[in-house]
């Protein structure tokens, strides 16, 4: 299986992770927001050329997965960082509350649906790790899944972590490599993001009161995270906790890893057959005579 890229902000694969101290802030010697955007350009012609490859070969996949707490910058992120890439090679699903057919299933079910197909890039904005967030958060959402709730919900969390840890080992082991950020946005710095859209009629279609709400349940998000991350990176699906109070210099991290990693799959062109090859000649021949 694919080993992770070892960077600043990998989630440690050994159930150690402290919340605490992953910083919401790049380091003081981060290059400031013109140098982020050209190394950003940089990975993104990079990508394209990977991604090529990886669609040629087609035998390997690439998932990405996307979580944080609103206003973070998923949305703008996955923009950024794909822009340089051939839409016939990538595909995008935002999971929103599910439905009442998707309820009707496990809750891994609706994801299943939408994993990449050999040779393409997903993109998960969200993703079942819902059921361990939002969830957790609001347990009171479990009555609607029609499922056995057990007196600790503590339990129900272990089982959930199990499920999606050996269901990304599956993955794994059959070609999708798994690459799962989260972008850590400050309290503070959600609600100037807020007050923006507020403030500026062009975002104003993007606030919801209900989000400003949520902001109530900030300290539960913040555990329920801890626990996810801590329970569910491995070396076969690691988790990236990346500052987002600074985008350019989060954008340019979160293609910096997608990157890395690719060059670590090393896709190739498939080579083709000498029989076919030898017959290019006689191909060139017929086309340049027509």
């Amino acid at each position: 299986m694919q080993k992770p890229y070892i960077s600043p902000y990998l989630v440690s694969t050994e159930g150690d992770f402290d919340l605490k101290k992953s910083s919401t802030q790049p380091p003081d010697d981060a290059p400031g927001k013109k140098q982020c955007g050209k190394q950003l350009k940089k990975n993104i012609e990079r990508l394209d050329e990977l991604q090529h490859r990886l669609y040629a070969e087609d035998s390997r996949s690439l998932l990405l997965i996307f979580q944080a707490m609103d206003a973070a910058g998923k949305d703008s992120t996955i923009r950024a960082v794909m822009s340089g890439i051939n839409p016939a090679g990538c595909q995008v699903y935002s999971f929103k509350q599910p439905s009442k057919e998707e309820l009707d299933h496990d809750f891994l079910w609706r994801s299943a649906r939408s994993l990449p197909e050999r040779g393409r890039i997903g993109i998960f904005n969200r993703s079942y790790y819902e059921e361990t967030l939002v969830v957790r958060v609001h347990p009171e959402y479990l009555s609607g899944q029609r499922i056995a709730i057990p007196a600790n919900l503590e339990k129900l969390w272990k089982q959930r972590f199990r499920a999606i840890n050996e269901n990304e080992r599956h993955l794994a082991e059959n070609g999708t490599v798994i690459l799962k950020f989260w972008l850590n946005v400050s309290k503070d710095e959600q609600r100037n993001r807020f007050i923006s859209r507020l403030d500026e009629p062009e975002k104003n279609w993007k606030f919801s009161a209900a989000d400003v709400e949520e902001r109530n349940h900030w300290n539960s998000y913040m555990h329920a995270y801890q626990e996810t991350l801590k329970n569910t990176s491995k070396p076969w699906a690691p988790w990236y906790a990346i500052p987002a109070d600074n985008k350019p210099y989060m954008r340019w991290q979160v293609a910096k890893i997608i990157r890395k990693t690719l060059e670590q799959m090393a896709p190739e062109y498939p080579k083709v057959d000498e029989k076919e090859t030898e017959r290019f000649s006689e191909m060139r021949r017929l086309l340049e005579n027509k």
